[in-house]
């Protein structure tokens, strides 16, 4: 199987899928051939027109409601990446943030500070999500928040992380001999 093929057991990842066809093209690019790589760009722009119109065919068929199967399909990362991809989404991007860290929200908390439509820049907020605050844990909990706003909300260029006012530090456990008991004790 091709790399970067999905198989029977896994999802394709838009994000990833991208970056491999842009390297994809980029090989051909630089061997030189231009018709070679004109003819490839135009072969994904093709497919890209194609598969567009079958999804907007799609979305039209499952009509606005909240019955059927449209609720499912917008929950689906990679229906929602495909939607996004073609301009097809019927929520808009604020909705889409919204979506996006609710699929993340059990595990790692976050809330919207802002978002700047004309930049690109998401602000974000960390809640409580009860790790040890630990700096790793910290990284890992903004790269799931990240990841899963990207397909979501691939028109979201970067994310800030805002620190709830200044760098709270976990609370001081202090740790002691228990008191005497008995008769000793005053």
């Amino acid at each position: 199987m091709p790399q970067g093929t999905a198989s029977h057991g896994s999802t394709p990842n838009a994000e990833a899928t991208g970056r491999r066809i842009e390297d994809v093209l980029d090989r051909l690019a630089q061997r030189g051939d231009r018709e070679v790589s004109a003819a490839a760009e135009e072969l994904v722009s093709v497919l890209m027109d194609f598969y567009g119109a079958g999804l907007a065919r799609i979305m039209h068929h499952v009509g606005t409601g909240d019955d059927g199967p449209r609720p499912a399909l917008l929950r689906d990362e990679l229906v929602t990446s495909l939607l996004v991809l073609h301009d097809l989404h019927p929520e808009d991007t604020a909705a889409r943030i919204g979506r996006a860290l609710d699929s993340v929200r059990r595990q790692h908390a976050a809330e919207v500070a802002e978002f700047d439509a004309d930049t690109g820049v998401l602000r974000l907020r960390a809640g409580d999500s009860g790790g040890c605050g630990c700096p790793s844990t910290a990284d890992q909990a903004h790269q799931a928040v990240e990841a899963a706003v990207a397909c979501y909300a691939p028109e979201v260029n970067s994310v800030q992380w805002e620190t709830a006012g200044a760098t709270r530090e976990p609370a001081l456990l202090q740790i002691s001999r228990r008191p005497p008991t008995g008769a000793g004790a005053p």
